[in-house]
């Protein structure tokens, strides 16, 4: 199932964010025209390579087809705005005001094609006091509240491994693409939507806004416990850690009796999630004492028997090679022209049981520029 068949999308991006989006609709269907600068997206240069070819832009650009054109050039400039009348969808991520200044603004490219859905993608939004700082994840990480509130207790604060700011922006922009094609068919109107990083990450601490907007508190750093239930994160095993998930009371009471401690269900320190979330460092104390004594697999074993959820903590390989990971389809493998097969990670979604993803790997830099103008009626200005 490819939903988006037959939609066509002018990618004026760069870097991670909207080629993360663009490759989203890619998976699903859509056709993605990615015009590149003629030294080619920065990813193209951004390790880690493989017989040259950079793993970031592979995973990142799948299913998509590459022209370069120089924008600073009038007729490289008059060829985009051509290619922007005969797409659905325009997806940039230029500093705010720039796309303007080139030519390729949303007022300038709907007028001249009003069903267009133009989609901006920065930093911080293409209003607003912060309009112009830089869009790097770090930086939105640090000022979103994500950042203050993780870390070890009693440590400072610290990031994600991975640049979740530029992901989220690039997931809420193709949930709001393919909601804009839903009202265009509705009403025949584009659209033009405005995708900050930091309203995106901002917009996903629930945790964090529940503690703040209604009780008043700002988030502590937990380490790996979760902030408002107990026991909810990693204990010490023999060999490892075990990661424990007791939400209710009756979890709770199901552990006390596993560990060999059944009347701490009965404890006040103990007798709600709040309560347990107070005492927290005498409930771990509890639960190492046991969980001290077996090897995390034991641990498990145990937990999963009495049907408490419990899990051990994979790296990377562990997590993509496991046998529910490949049943699953986690990572395919896509033709490409120099790796032969490059291993990919598409959108998740699975569609009547199927999961669509695309059928061939990133684009070599400008390669389809004769089969994109053909299939558009223009003229090769080269």
């Amino acid at each position: 199932m490819k939903p988006l068949q037959g939609i066509k999308v002018l990618d004026l991006t760069r870097v991670l964010a909207g080629p993360y989006c663009t490759a989203l609709l890619a998976d699903l269907g859509a056709e993605i025209i990615k015009l590149e600068p003629p030294h080619g997206d920065d990813y193209r240069h951004i390790g880690p390579f493989k017989d040259g070819e950079s793993a970031l832009f592979a995973l990142n650009n799948r299913g998509k087809k590459s022209l370069t054109l120089d924008l600073k050039a009038p007729a490289d400039l008059a060829l985009a705005q051509d290619i922007a009348a005969r797409v659905d969808v325009v997806v940039e991520n230029f500093r705010p005001g720039v796309a303007a200044r080139l030519g390729l603004g949303a007022d300038t490219l709907r007028a001249a094609n009003p069903r267009l859905i133009y989609c901006s993608i920065s930093g911080f939004g293409q209003d607003g006091p912060f309009r112009d700082l830089p869009a790097y994840d770090l930086v939105v990480q640090a000022m979103s509240g994500l950042m203050a509130g993780t870390g070890e207790e009693g440590g400072g604060p610290l990031k994600t491994g991975e640049s979740i700011a530029d992901l989220l922006a690039g997931l809420f922009a193709s949930w709001g693409i393919m909601a804009a094609l839903v009202n265009r068919d509705r009403t025949g109107a584009g659209a033009s939507l405005d995708v900050a990083m930091y309203d995106a990450l901002f917009s996903m601490l629930t945790t964090s806004h529940a503690l703040h907007l209604y009780a008043g508190q700002l988030p502590a750093r937990v380490g790996n416990r979760h902030p408002l239930s107990t026991p909810f994160g990693c204990f010490a095993t023999s060999d490892g850690q075990v990661v424990v998930a007791v939400l209710n009371p009756r979890q709770f009471a199901t552990l006390a009796t596993l560990i060999g401690a059944p009347e701490a269900a009965g404890d006040p320190r103990f007798a709600t999630d709040e309560t347990r979330t107070e005492n927290e460092p005498a409930l771990k104390a509890l639960i190492e004492a046991w969980s001290r004594n077996l090897t995390t697999k034991d641990a498990i074993a145990a937990l999963s028997g009495v049907g408490l959820p419990a899990a051990p903590i994979w790296d990377i390989a562990q997590a993509a090679e496991n046998p529910h990971a490949t049943a699953r389809g986690l990572v395919t493998p896509l033709p490409h022209p120099v790796l032969g097969q490059a291993p990919t990670v598409g959108q998740p979604v699975r569609f009547d049981g199927e999961k669509p993803v695309s059928a061939t790997a990133a684009p070599q830099l400008g390669a389809d520029r004769a089969a994109i103008l053909q299939e558009l009626g223009l003229e090769d200005i080269a």
